[in-house]
């Protein structure tokens, strides 16, 4: 079985900066890329950050320049750097992983729990 488990999360003022993690666990024969997505009260799940196994990253324009993805390929791990954090940034930040287990020759896409992040003062 495939795990992500995310860590980090918290209060924090306008302004402030948190970094979570996520790692992937299990029987992992490749990760693909691994990203951020986030939900906020009464929105849908929207897409923040990626970071693929070539090294590339992408952002949605609402954190471009604020939030800053990397990755640490010999832990299957991925971060997410925030910076500036706005009030408008509080939801519950869910890791992503496109992988593929050993033994499988299709690759899946994984979920972590998730981990609130909230902004306020």
């Amino acid at each position: 079985q495939v795990q992500l488990v995310e860590s980090g999360g918290g209060l924090v003022q306008p302004g402030g900066s948190l970094r979570l993690s996520c790692a992937a666990s299990g029987r992992i024969s490749r990760i693909n890329y691994m990203g951020w997505f986030r939900q906020a009260p009464g929105k849908q799940r929207e897409w923040v950050a990626t970071s693929t196994s070539g090294g590339s990253t992408n952002y949605a324009d609402s954190v471009k320049g604020r939030f800053t993805i990397s990755r640490v390929d010999a832990k299957n791990t991925v971060y997410l750097q925030m910076n500036s954090l706005k009030p408008e940034d509080t939801a519950v930040y869910y890791c992503n992983g496109n992988l593929l287990q050993i033994g499988e020759i299709v690759q899946r896409n994984y979920w972590g729990q998730g981990t609130q992040v909230t902004v306020s003062s």
